[in-house]
């Protein structure tokens, strides 16, 4: 890059709804008190409540109200708003998932008006057509690939590893946003509940050889006339999505091999939820191992927050949902942070499961065995684990 400060690629991970969290406590109105003082921020006192209590009280309001965090955005901000302040983004390749609507689409046509070359996977490779078409008529000089990708089949993700490596391009962004809401009960062709197959394996994009890519970004740095900071050249950032649906269940099970028994009653919010809690046991995991390698890449997870929809006309459209995505996919404040959670644009805390070293260390290991060519065992989260 140039010398604004922004020295890696990022990886990131998927998105977490906060529908399910509720308020045990419902203070009266003598138990609170709002203190607005200057524009977008709001301070909150409670007599009631205990100080956990208030504090999700607060972020609630702050929430509703569009207040800025420490980062100087908030759930108000947009993409276009927290990209403003990225560095040029010409010499950056970013993959991202998920990208022919929605929140991926958004982030895809972001990062395209900053200059990125957008690497699009999908299924469909007509819906991710018409995505690139939507991009350069709107930024003609967009340079956009369409590959195949089905992320439920691990055959089909080893396949689009050997094909993007044959292009020798470097990996600089790496943003896992698709992700699916099975209603059915499926296993995928893998023998994985394919809700899990398709949210939580997309991560095991780190399969990519290419923690090599620091070598090849850096080989493209140098071509571009050393662009990139260089105490720290083209770091990869991976960013993926992680919803707080997951928040209401209890530890994994210490059962760490995949078993063949399936479940018979599929209730599809808790296997998405598991899916999304994966994620953010995987992003803890990853960004550990890749500290002690000291690899140049960074991890981090996000919570995109609830997007609007004829029944939801108060919460985020999607400019403002792909905003968290974008600022910890670009901002040059985020350079060395891994391991992360953010929502609405600042650092947060997940749910105290989904912050268990020990849990993510155990998926970790049950992951090597759902990759492994010689597996034939079924996982099914949903009657595995005991949530």
């Amino acid at each position: 890059m140039d010398g604004q400060g922004y020295a890696h690629p990022y990886f990131i991970i998927s998105p977490q709804l906060s529908w399910t969290q509720k308020f045990v406590y419902q203070p009266s109105h003598e138990d609170i008190n709002f203190n607005f003082t200057q524009r977008g921020q709001t301070s909150l006192h409670t007599t009631g409540p205990s100080d956990q209590q208030a504090k999700k009280m607060l972020e609630t309001v702050k929430y509703l109200l569009g207040s800025v965090g420490g980062s100087g955005y908030g759930s108000r901000s947009t993409a276009e708003q927290v990209t403003e302040s990225s560095p040029d983004l010409r010499h950056i390749t970013a993959i991202i998932t998920g990208a022919t609507s929605g929140i991926g689409a958004e982030t895809a046509r972001v990062l395209a008006k900053r200059g990125a070359r957008l690497v699009l996977p999908a299924r469909s490779l007509k819906a991710a057509e018409d995505a690139k078409a939507r991009i350069v008529s709107e930024f003609p000089d967009s340079e956009i690939i369409i590959m195949a990708l089905d992320l439920s089949s691990l055959t089909s993700v080893r396949n689009f590893v050997s094909e993007f490596e044959s292009l020798q391009l470097p990996l600089n962004l790496l943003i896992n946003n698709a992700g699916k809401f099975a209603h059915e009960h499926a296993i995928s062709e893998d023998g994985i509940e394919m809700t899990f197959a398709t949210n939580y394996l997309e991560y095991l994009f780190k399969k990519i050889r290419s923690f090599s890519v620091d070598e090849a970004a850096a080989q493209q740095n140098d071509r571009n006339g050393g662009g990139y900071r260089r105490s720290r050249p083209n770091r990869e950032r991976l960013v993926g999505y992680s919803r707080l649906v997951f928040g209401r269940y209890h530890p994994i099970s210490r059962r760490d091999k995949p078993k063949r028994k399936v479940s018979d009653d599929y209730d599809e919010t808790r296997a998405y939820a598991l899916s999304k809690l994966g994620n953010v046991l995987h992003t803890k995991e990853l960004a550990r191992r890749l500290k002690e390698m000291d690899a140049n890449v960074t991890v981090n997870c996000v919570h995109p927050g609830i997007v609007r929809t004829r029944l939801t006309e108060n919460v985020k459209a999607l400019p403002q949902a792909a905003a968290t995505t974008c600022y910890v996919a670009t901002h040059p404040r985020l350079v060395d942070v891994s391991g992360k959670y953010f929502a609405d644009c600042n650092e947060t805390l997940p749910s105290k499961l989904g912050s268990n070293l020990s849990e993510a260390a155990r998926l970790w290991s049950a992951s090597e065995i759902m990759v492994s060519k010689s597996s034939n065992a079924i996982f099914d989260p949903s009657s595995q684990w005991e949530y």
